[in-house]
Order: C-alpha cells, then sequence, then structure tokens
C-alpha cells in the first residue's frame, strides 16, 4: 500500500481545542432510564450551552488555532487563509455551510474555499486530508481543517451515555514554521453500515455491538497497520498514538491489539473525561497530545468513522506547542461546570414547550 504524501511538505502551524463547561455525570442516564441498572462506559460529558453549536464552537478552536498559528509564524494572518473546512455531523443547518460562518467570524478574506465535511466520526480527518492536499500541491499556503460535534443521542439509547461537545481546528501550512510535520497518510474504508441517520431523523441510529469488530477495530487496525508497514515503522517508533475514543474501552483494546503500550495513549485518554466528541474525538485528542509533545517524537492518530472508514497520520513533532495565552486541551477539560439530567434535557432541546 503506497503512502499518500504531499507533493511539498505540509505541517501544523497552528491547532486549538474547544469544550463546552457544561458536564452531565452520566449515572443520571442510568438512573432515569434504567433505574441504575447500567454502568456508565464514562463518567461525564460535555454538553453545549443554549448559545453553543457546532458553529460557535468551531469559532472558539479556530481562534486558538490562530493565536497559535501568530506565535510561530511570523505575520501569519488569517486573511492568508485559503480554505475554511468543518467536518461534523451536527451541522447546525442541514442546507447552509458552517465553513462560511466560521470564515466570517474570523475575518478571512472573501475569496477563500469554504465548506463542510460529513463522514460521521471522521468527518474531521476527512477535512484534514484535504486541507494537506490544498497546501501540499500548492493550491494554498494555509488551509484550516476542523472537527467538532454537538453530538445527538436520543434519549434512553446507549448513544446517550457517551454522545459529548467539542472538537477541535488545525492551521496546515507550509513546513518552515510548523509545529508538527505531516510525514504521510492512509486511508481505508469498506461499505460498513454500523451508525446512520435517515434525511429528517433527528437521532442517529447504530448497529449495537456490530459497530465494534467490523467496524471500529477492523477499520482502524487496517489503516494503522498498512501506514506502519509502508512506512518501515513499528510501534516502538512513536511516542504516542491517537485513536478515536468512543468510550474507554476501545481505543485502550485496538491499542493493545496493534502493539502499542498504555503509556503511548494516556495523553490523548484525556479525552475521555468529556465523553465522545465524534468528529472531534481523534482530533482532540490530538491536541492534548501536542499540548505535551516534545520535538522528535513521533505520534500516530487513526480517526474512525461510522459507515465506515478510517485515516491514519504519521506526524513528527518539529517544535514544542506555544501556550501563552492560549488554553490547553486540559484546561478546557477540567474548566466544568456540573448539571442534572433536566438542565441537560433543557439545554439538548429534549422537551420544548408548546
Amino acid at each position: 500500500m503506497e503512502v499518500m504524501k504531499p507533493v511539498r511538505p505540509v505541517g501544523i502551524v497552528g491547532y486549538g481545542a474547544y469544550v463546552p463547561r457544561y458536564r452531565l455525570i452520566v449515572e443520571e442516564v442510568s438512573q432515569v432510564w434504567t433505574g441504575g441498572n447500567v454502568v456508565p462506559p464514562v463518567r461525564e460529558k460535555a454538553v453545549p450551552g443554549l448559545d453553543e453549536d457546532v458553529a460557535t464552537m468551531s469559532i472558539e478552536a479556530a481562534r486558538n488555532a490562530v493565536a497559535r498559528a501568530q506565535r510561530v509564524c511570523p505575520g501569519f494572518s488569517p486573511q492568508q487563509l485559503r480554505a475554511v473546512w468543518v467536518g461534523s455531523e451536527s451541522h447546525p443547518y442541514a442546507v447552509k455551510p458552517t465553513g462560511t460562518i466560521v470564515a466570517e467570524a474570523l475575518g478571512t478574506s472573501p475569496y477563500i474555499q469554504a465548506g463542510d465535511w460529513q463522514f460521521a466520526c471522521k468527518a474531521g480527518t476527512e477535512a484534514l486530508q484535504a486541507a494537506i492536499g490544498f497546501v501540499g500541491s500548492g493550491m494554498a499556503d494555509y488551509a484550516l481543517a476542523i472537527g467538532m460535534d454537538a453530538a445527538q443521542g436520543r434519549p434512553g439509547d446507549a448513544l446517550e451515555y457517551t454522545a459529548g461537545a467539542g472538537g477541535a481546528a488545525f492551521i496546515l501550512g507550509p513546513l518552515d514554521f510548523a509545529l508538527v510535520e505531516i510525514e504521510g497518510s492512509i486511508s481505508y474504508v469498506t461499505d460498513t453500515p454500523d451508525f446512520w441517520r435517515r434525511q429528517y431523523e433527528k437521532f442517529p441510529e447504530h448497529a449495537g455491538r456490530f459497530t465494534g469488530e467490523p467496524a471500529y477495530f477492523h477499520h482502524i487496525s487496517s489503516a494503522a497497520t498498512a501506514l506502519m508497514e509502508a512506512m518501515k515503522l513499528t510501534p516502538a517508533d512513536f511516542t504516542y498514538a491517537v485513536f478515536h475514543q468512543p468510550n474507554v474501552k476501545f481505543p485502550l483494546k485496538v491499542g493493545e491489539e496493534l502493539g502499542f503500550r498504555r503509556e503511548q495513549l494516556k495523553p490523548a485518554l484525556l479525552v475521555n473525561e468529556i465523553g465522545n466528541t465524534y468528529a472531534g474525538s481523534a482530533l482532540i485528542g490530538l491536541t492534548a497530545v501536542l499540548d505535551v509533545a516534545q520535538p522528535g517524537e513521533r505520534i500516530l492518530l487513526t480517526s474512525f468513522g461510522s459507515g465506515a472508514g478510517s485515516d491514519a497520520f504519521c506526524l513528527q513533532v518539529r517544535a514544542p506547542a506555544p501556550h501563552d495565552g492560549v488554553w490547553t486541551t486540559r484546561q478546557y477539560v477540567q474548566r466544568r461546570r456540573p448539571i442534572n439530567y433536566a438542565q441537560y434535557s433543557r439545554l439538548k432541546g429534549n422537551y420544548k414547550l408548546n
């Protein structure tokens, strides 16, 4: 399998995360719907406020990415961005791009490519892959890719226990001032219908345990293994590994099966404290790693999107990330305001007054 590499070297010049402050202790979901008979797969999850959605959260993450890019790229401005792409499965509009809202809020030039990406939980890495190609081909010097979700789960459904909110933004640019080099990537997809939402349906449907073995584990393992074999690398060559995190068990299991130690996964598992952020899950895990990574360290990033597919990336850190005036992912995770199930239902709009 041939590794996908850009024509000119590309790197991450800026990145940023965003997580809303509200937290639902998911044991309350179990108490409300099963009388406490279900053991929650995560402790709590992040919930958007009444004035938050994928567009507003994307803007916050993008502003953090711009702030970091301005600290490492002399003279960088949002006006230099030539693409703003938002990957999500919970865009606020069915027909109206989120990307244009984000571009306008950042103050980019109107002469820009903007739009949205959709591939369930790997919509964010789809946008990242496109941004690498856009910059790597020379069509643009800088492009912005975002993975963000205000994830939805039907009340009482298994998804309601883990469907959190948040995500991350990444500015791709020439390697000269990059914090991280994109060394190569590989994607693996099949038509595996483990998760879907038909038009006009408010909540997604899923195939239960089917989403594990034939979907999540098969696709992540296939993409990650193919990338490592093609690049002649082993798990020992990586300091960190980041996998899509629908719960605590899945990333630990697939990491162990691939030959990674728990210590290599630990920084990214910080994201499990806020639930599954879907399109932002793997990418916000990457921001947690970049917050602590040092020059020379290598990172394996592998996403998963139901439907189904995985994108695997080999990244090498070139410089420590600047944090002056920019929040780290851990700070967002630790900033929390607990709410009860009734407050959560109001924020989510599960029950509306006539």
